[in-house]
């Protein structure tokens, strides 16, 4: 079985985070008529836990750790051998 790379690891347990987040037994925890700054509970935790996985996608796919595409002329020379 091949290798999965780092980056492809994070952002399918990101995926899997957010699956969690937003399914019924969490959701269910903030179904509550508490209005923070003026703005319903549930709203509040589903805007934000949308940002809060907007932004760690845009970490983990913006990382430096997975090695860089392999440049066109690179291919073609394995190619040709």
């Amino acid at each position: 079985m091949p290798e999965t790379r780092p980056k492809t690891r994070r952002l399918s347990a990101l995926f899997l985070l957010g699956c969690l987040l937003f399914n019924y037994p969490i959701l269910s925890l903030f179904n509550r008529e508490i209005f923070p700054f003026g703005i319903p509970l549930l709203y509040l935790y589903l805007f934000s836990v949308w940002l809060l996985l907007i932004l760690l996608t845009a970490l983990g796919a913006h990382s430096k750790t997975s090695s860089p595409p392999p440049e066109i002329s690179d291919i073609s020379k394995r190619s040709r051998k």
